[in-house]
């Protein structure tokens, strides 16, 4: 405080200065100059349906069938809400998608078909190239020359090779004659006889699987 005596005569005493007062309302801060206060941290959950939580896990565990039930169920309630010309359109889409699903499945039928037949034909063209040769081993063996040595080794390979592709030998004597796969090149009228039978095979034929590949030659017995 200042000192009245250090004043001169006639002057007015200066008044004190009023004491700040902690909290006193004239030293707030005007409200424009208040900052809001951040609120606590709130933690946001992660376990949810929206960040992957039980529900998505429990739609992760369905079966292949009851997630197609499910995908049946959305397509149907997706179609009740389409429109008549709508409705038909799907329906034949549909329709057509089914028809190509169904030519495609027949188209590799025929592919698988055609290539099996192809293969068979070019082994049965092999074959009978091979033909006389498996012929002259017949004639060596009715002749005794592959009973003994390398050629009775050599004659049973080849039998081996030619068996592995299902040949057959076709014409025997004393079966009933059958012009598919016998062809007669002589006939003998034979007392007693009934029928036509093979009386002796000149040349025997030959079968890959079902297809003919050469028909034995043969004389054939009949009624006298």
């Amino acid at each position: 405080m200042t000192d009245p005596k250090d004043n001169a005569p006639g002057e007015p005493v200066p008044e004190d200065p009023q004491p700040q007062v902690e909290g006193d309302a004239t030293n707030a801060a005007e409200p424009e100059d208040l900052i809001e206060a951040e609120g606590p941290d709130v933690e946001v959950p992660t376990d949810g349906p929206a960040a992957g939580g039980p529900a998505t896990d429990a739609a992760n565990d369905l079966s292949p069938e009851d997630q197609a039930l499910l995908d049946d169920a959305a397509r149907g309630i997706a179609e009740d809400n389409l429109s008549t010309a709508e409705r038909d359109l799907v329906a034949e889409m549909r329709a057509d998608m089914l028809r190509a699903q169904a030519e495609l499945v027949n188209f590799r039928k025929r592919v698988e078909r055609d290539r099996e037949a192809n293969r068979e034909v070019a082994i049965a063209e092999v074959v009978r190239a091979l033909l006389p040769a498996l012929d002259d081993l017949t004639r060596a063996e009715a002749h005794g020359d592959l009973a003994e040595g390398p050629m009775q080794v050599i004659g049973q390979k080849i039998r081996g090779g030619f068996e592995k592709f299902k040949l057959v030998q076709i014409g025997e004597k004393g079966e009933a004659f059958d012009p598919n796969i016998h062809e007669a090149i002589v006939q003998l009228p034979t007392p007693g006889a009934t029928g036509q039978t093979v009386a002796d095979v000149v040349e025997p034929g030959y079968k890959l699987g079902e297809r003919v590949l050469r028909a034995a030659k043969v004389a054939v017995a009949v009624p006298a």
